[in-house]
């Protein structure tokens, strides 16, 4: 182990800037509290109260924010102003690949037609562009803002500090992360598991993460929170059975965070911060002579010691909120448009569903066949295979576990494919793919044993 300086006596101010940020930071992310829907966090309930705000216009105000996005890029990438090419901010918002320029002008062009109304019915419907427009970005844009602009309360002030070098003993050996990312997973479990992909691509562009750390993050612990896995459960009328089902997602979700990561592509990311540079292999150490406790205080009160103050705090708070909506929004309305027309007006996922039948009868679920076309659909978005279920599918154990595997499939390119991507997070929409179908080899046998015990 690496030797230390001594432990400094830290001042009351400081121990007031670990704390307080921190205990609020923990109350807003991660403290679970009752509602009329079930249990949520007040992050959560935040966003809905500034979704009730915009009521009306928050579509219009999406619609905006995408074009505008849309034309700076475009602007930036011809013209090359000298007023944003100066302006470290309005550079890392607008300046972006061709790639990224014409995703972004998807965006704008699919957002235009289903707000306006203009267009094929394939991208405007109500099971498409407007499910996206509609029902998503409007959530998404909510959390963004809030989260944006309190997550430094999370991540600043040595909470993620403390956390990291109390569990890395648990998340490293196991898992093959750092400590912290308990924190992002826990986020997610009681929220949203897009609020998890943001607190990890934040602190990836902070080089708290490595590249293959921030993938395997990103695509493992982003899990969807325990609302809705009531919503998605009550699609398919099983709600009595809520408890048994959420043990059964946690325990195949933890059997695919063992091994997905040891399998490519995750296995093969580098091992490099975002700049390429080596991590310090010795700061996860504990000093010689030093508690665990003991060393974890330390390194959270000295992260507390050198924050960034209430003004620079705001600035990051508000530079993050402004990333996600002009960096995030436009990538979720291409590419969850162009998955959900894939799924709703092509038999694409349902080809790729076959081969799952003769598994699917290997472990004896009931209705195999019907169940195999709402496996791949999955990938363009969570709620869909239930739907399918619920209408198609008569067996309990069947619609048990296609609930489940939705759930546990993780990578839907509606909302958590579309923000991986539109991170920099480095996952392609390929290894997106790859991961999506180990997950759901991986997590099947466990559900459909356990809906077997449980259900059959």
């Amino acid at each position: 182990m690496s030797q230390l300086p001594p432990r400094t006596h830290y001042t009351w101010r400081t121990w007031f800037t670990f704390l307080v940020p921190s205990l609020i930071g923990v109350f807003l992310f991660m403290t679970p509290i009752p509602t009329t829907d079930g249990m949520t966090i007040p992050i959560a309930l935040m966003a809905k109260g500034v979704q009730a705000l915009m009521s009306g216009s928050a579509q219009a105000i999406i619609t905006l924010i995408i074009c505008i996005t849309g034309v700076m890029s475009v602007i930036t990438k011809v013209f090359k102003p000298n007023a944003i090419c100066q302006s470290p901010l309005l550079k890392h918002l607008f300046d972006v690949s061709i790639i990224w320029l014409a995703v972004r002008l998807f965006g704008m062009a699919f957002v235009l037609m289903t707000h306006l109304g203009l267009g094929s019915e394939a991208i405007t419907s109500a099971n498409t562009g407007a499910l996206v427009l509609n029902d998503l970005l409007p959530v998404l844009f909510s959390v963004f803002i809030l989260a944006g602009l309190l997550l430094p309360l999370l991540i600043n002030f040595g909470l993620l500090e403390l956390a990291g070098t109390m569990l890395t003993k648990i998340m490293r050996p196991v898992f093959g992360v750092p400590g912290r990312s308990a924190v992002d997973c826990t986020a997610s479990w009681l929220g949203d598991g897009s609020v998890g992909i943001l607190m990890t691509a934040r602190q990836y562009d902070q080089k708290h993460y490595t590249q293959r750390e921030a993938a395997i993050i990103g695509t493992t612990f982003s899990a969807v929170s325990i609302t809705f896995s009531l919503v998605v459960l009550g699609q398919v009328k099983l709600e009595h059975l809520f408890a048994p089902f959420y043990a059964t997602v946690c325990l195949a979700g933890v059997v695919a965070a063992i091994i997905v990561p040891r399998l490519p592509p995750l296995r093969f990311k580098k091992d490099l911060l975002i700049d390429g540079s080596e991590p310090n292999r010795d700061a996860e150490a504990i000093p010689n002579g030093k508690t665990l406790v003991g060393h974890s205080l330390d390194v959270a009160l000295a992260k507390a010691d050198n924050s960034p103050g209430f003004k620079g705090t705001l600035k990051e708070g508000v530079h993050n909120a402004l990333d996600m909506v002009f960096g995030v929004l436009p990538v979720v309305m291409a590419v969850g448009t162009f998955a959900l027309i894939i799924a709703e007006y092509t038999p694409v996922f349902q080809y790729l569903g076959m081969p799952f039948v003769p598994f699917l009868e290997w472990l004896q679920v009931p209705e195999a066949q019907a169940a195999a076309q709402t496996i791949m659909v999955g990938f363009a978005d969570m709620f869909i295979p239930s739907i399918l279920a619920a209408g198609t599918i008569e067996s309990d154990v069947t619609r048990f576990i296609i609930a489940a595997m939705s759930v546990t499939q993780l990578i839907y390119m509606s909302e958590v494919g579309a923000l991986l991507l539109g991170s920099k997070i480095p996952v392609n929409i390929v290894e997106l793919f790859i991961i999506f179908i180990l997950r759901t080899l991986i997590t099947l046998p466990v559900i459909a044993l356990m809906a077997h015990w449980l259900v059959g």
